[in-house]
């Protein structure tokens, strides 16, 4: 038999002395931490979407469950991101804290400013009806979910003035920007597609490359 497959006595203590710990104190091993997905460029984040041509044929918003409450706490996934972003304390429309009134959030896509949590939509950066088009279509249902109610990565859902987000809809970037911080804009949306392992079609990734050139954002992603 091996030496090494041999444990002395000491050693067979020390592990049952530690099993026993783990047992009496409820210890857990340390949580792995997300390994990082892609770390680079605007440029080189765009190189690792896949080019595909995109069909929206059969979708429908309700295969995207969203605003769910995800962790039984009564506020949902509009509340959670309000609460996030939100520059001010926010306040309730009642005592259960369940649904946000006011607060201060700054939309960066129009650089203006609102206290009233009616006036902020929370914009999907990559809309729903865009990922079912590239990608999000073979999906199970609960990864949509997961999805569309993404509080794992602060870019996915953006807190905006209401009617940009309504004159955005479901465009991507080769139709649609936003007046300010495009380059922000264009970074927001490469890391998202990265994230969730989308496609962009052949004129999506012409525009995006046209802002890679002239802007200096760099991209860290994770994968969801």
């Amino acid at each position: 038999m091996s030496r090494s497959r041999i444990l002395s006595p000491v050693t067979r203590l020390a592990l049952a002395a530690s099993a026993l710990l783990v047992v009496v104190l409820g210890l857990q091993p340390a949580p792995a931490q997300a390994a990082t997905t892609f770390s680079g460029t605007i440029a080189q984040g765009i190189a690792q979407i896949p080019t595909a041509a995109e069909s929206n044929s059969g979708y429908d918003r309700a295969l995207f469950p969203h605003w769910v409450d995800a962790n039984g706490d009564c506020q949902n996934t509009r509340a959670e991101v309000l609460i996030s972003e939100a520059d001010a304390a926010v306040t309730y429309t009642s005592s259960s804290k369940c649904t946000v009134a006011t607060g201060r959030w700054f939309s960066y896509y129009d650089r203006a400013t609102w206290t009233s949590a009616a006036d902020i939509d929370i914009d999907h950066m990559v809309p729903l009806a865009e990922a079912w088009g590239s990608g999000a279509r073979s999906w199970t249902t609960s990864r949509r979910q997961a999805y569309a109610n993404d509080l794992g990565d602060y870019r996915t859902l953006v807190g905006v003035t209401d009617n940009v987000n309504q004159s955005k809809g479901d465009q991507d970037p080769s139709t649609w920007l936003p007046t300010y911080d495009k380059c922000r804009y264009v970074a927001e949306w490469v890391a998202v597609k990265i994230r969730w392992g989308l496609s962009a079609d052949s004129a999506e990734k012409s525009v995006l490359n046209s802002y890679a050139a002239s802007c200096s954002n760099t991209i860290t992603v994770t994968t969801a």
